[in-house]
């Protein structure tokens, strides 16, 4: 018995299509039909003419506007690698190879989990196939020139901007206290209202040759950092001044009318707001940058490193140390203080040797320790903190140490200690 026609015909498996679009810069993307417009609607144009082998639209957008295709920190692509993940996603269709990567190394990684999960790519104006040796030849010859494309846009752009930065141009960036970019761009030119506020904190600092007291006279002024209009018309406010903030100003030869570029100064198409002379006297003031000792990696072995916190403000207790006839004093001193100053907080600072031999004092106590600490070296000590002390915490204004301790047996933890 023959079948029919309609009987012998099989419908074919739906291939859910997902697309994906990408352009590097952010220009062009408030216009009502952009680059990512253009690429989708090609995508979704080459899916409709694969109708008939099942293929299908999803309507979920994976539009990546203003970023690179040189790494995978993009977050149109994180959501539709999770999608693929979760099983949502048959086919991938991007309008050009280039658009899911520039990068060789990351687009094989890529490629690795759509074959984990058996899904197809496919690039509407680069007709290849993956699954013959050939074929992953010429995807491979393809990522090689976009990877090369890519550095060589690199190149051309750092050495534009060596070109323009040498005879003194300015090349963009948020625009700084005393200077506001020139219709056009390209150019600084000086905001007199700003440049007066300039001028008086350098005359501030030469005065008092403190950072923290200069900074506390700023604040009781009220003056805050650069305000701006981007080119979209989206306006920034300025933020208020830190320390760190605050000594950027100091040091920025921008305001002597020259430019730094790879260590080298060059005369500025700008005006200058300071004198020479005054730029040089505030250099000389200006102690040398001191990074807080320790870090992540703890290399002085700070026995509460990472775990002591101020209560007044809630910002972690960082080590550090003085230097002063070849001898350190070390100590522990409030982030919050560290970058806003003395004033703003009254922990402030407290010495390293006392905080860390009360809160030892008190593991021994409440823990019945029976090791000698004494003879344990640092490292030893510090593993041993870790394992039984969540956290320390200090309150500069009653002088109280708290400590949360990880274990059921300490069963003082949270009550307090003085310093």
């Amino acid at each position: 018995m023959r079948k029919s026609s309609s009987e012998a015909k099989t419908t074919p498996s739906r291939l859910r299509c997902a697309i994906y679009t990408r352009k590097s810069t952010e220009e062009g993307l408030e216009q009502d039909f952009n680059t990512l417009d253009a690429q989708r609607e090609a995508a979704e144009a080459f899916i409709q003419s694969q109708r008939r082998e099942g293929w299908i639209v999803l309507p979920e957008r994976y539009d990546d506007g203003g970023f690179t295709g040189a790494n995978m920190e993009r977050p149109a692509l994180q959501k539709l690698l999770a999608a693929i993940e979760a099983g949502k996603i048959d086919c991938v269709v991007v309008y050009k190879v280039d658009r899911l990567s520039r990068s060789l190394l990351d687009f094989t990684s890529i490629l690795s989990q759509f074959d984990k999960r058996n899904v197809s790519f496919v690039a509407v104006t680069q007709q290849f196939n993956t699954s013959t040796s050939l074929g992953r030849l010429t995807l491979n010859i393809l990522l090689s020139f976009a990877q090369f494309e890519r550095e060589l846009i690199g190149e051309r752009t750092r050495d534009k901007m060596s070109a323009a930065r040498k005879k003194g141009k300015w090349v963009g960036g948020c625009p700084v206290l005393g200077y506001d970019v020139a219709t056009g761009g390209g150019r600084l030119v000086v905001n007199e209202q700003e440049a007066e506020q300039v001028r008086a904190i350098f005359a501030l600092f030469e005065q008092t040759g403190s950072l923290r007291e200069t900074m506390v006279e700023i604040q009781r002024r009220g003056w805050r950092l650069k305000s701006w209009t981007c080119k979209t018309g989206e306006f920034h406010t300025g933020g208020t001044f830190t320390l760190s903030a605050l000594r950027r100003l100091l040091s920025n030869i921008l305001y002597t009318g020259a430019v730094r570029h790879q260590g080298k100064v060059y005369s500025g198409e700008h005006s200058a707001i300071l004198e020479p002379n005054q730029w040089e006297r505030v250099q000389s003031l200006l102690p040398q940058s001191i990074q807080p000792r320790g870090g992540m990696r703890n290399k002085h072995q700070a026995l509460l490193q990472g775990l002591l916190h101020c209560e007044c403000c809630a910002a972690p207790m960082v080590y550090s140390y003085a230097a002063k006839g070849g001898r350190k004093y070390p100590y522990y001193v409030c982030r919050q203080a560290q970058k806003n100053g003395w004033a703003t907080c009254p922990s402030k600072s407290l010495p390293a040797q006392a905080i860390e031999g009360s809160v030892l004092g008190r593991i021994r106590e409440g823990m019945n320790q029976t090791t000698l600490w004494e003879e344990m070296d640092r490292r030893r000590q510090r593993e041993a903190i870790e394992a039984v002390v969540e956290r320390v915490g200090y309150n500069g204004t009653t002088r109280q140490i708290s400590i949360r301790f990880r274990t059921s047996e300490a069963a003082m933890a949270g009550q307090e200690v003085r310093a």
